[in-house]
């Protein structure tokens, strides 16, 4: 049971409900390849029926954990640093970015863009749901767009959202896992029509890597 004193330091971004951290290889997007730091905080309501860390949806089940032994534990592997979930932006992202940046750290957010835009970003990563759409303050912000392809509608969907993005967004259209022998080759098709677009696949899982 939370107390009310924890709630208030959650509420504030003292705390918060930490599904899990771990040291790995960043699988998508830009950045693949790259060794990071992730930080997987607990909480979404956006409820994407294919995602694959429902277990991230309620935030009472991850323990409230003090953003300062979060930043000693990042910190201690790496400089890169990714925030995702969840939906991270669930929670106020102020102090948790403010101290890894304290580190210098270079601090990534894989967000939704459900909720509004907090904390201090080196690179967001918008993967915007048809379900719970982004504010629109963070569009501009962009520094790359991933849209996930579950089926033949979600083209449509990813380039109504790319034209609401800064011409300097990368463009990027993933294969929804569970369905990614079937959408693959039209991935392939429309990014070999639509050049601006690029194909991101999620290489940690062929990796069998976290």
């Amino acid at each position: 049971m939370i107390t009310e004193e924890t709630k208030a330091l959650v509420d504030d971004g003292i705390m918060l409900p930490l599904m899990e951290e771990f040291y790995t290889i960043q699988g998508e997007g830009f950045h693949k390849g790259t060794a990071a730091y992730f930080i997987r905080i607990g909480g979404c309501d956006v409820g994407c029926h294919w995602c694959d860390v429902k277990e991230s949806w309620d935030p009472s089940i991850h323990p409230p954990t003090h953003i300062g032994e979060i930043v000693e534990k990042a910190v201690a592997s790496s400089k890169t640093i990714v925030i995702t979930g969840g939906e991270p932006l669930t929670w106020d992202m102020t102090r948790l970015t403010g101290a890894l940046k304290a580190k210098g750290c270079d601090i990534h957010i894989e967000t939704s863009g459900a909720y509004k835009l907090t904390g201090q970003w080196d690179w967001i990563c918008l993967s915007p749901k048809k379900i719970k759409l982004p504010t629109e303050e963070i569009y501009p912000l962009a520094h790359e767009l991933k849209v996930i392809i579950f089926n033949k509608h979600d083209f449509k969907f990813a380039e109504e959202q790319a034209e609401k993005v800064s011409e300097n967004c990368i463009l990027y259209l993933q294969p929804e896992w569970s369905n990614r022998d079937k959408m693959m080759p039209l991935i392939v098709d429309f990014v070999m029509k639509n050049p601006k677009w690029k194909v991101s696949l999620q290489t940690h899982k062929y990796l069998n890597i976290p």
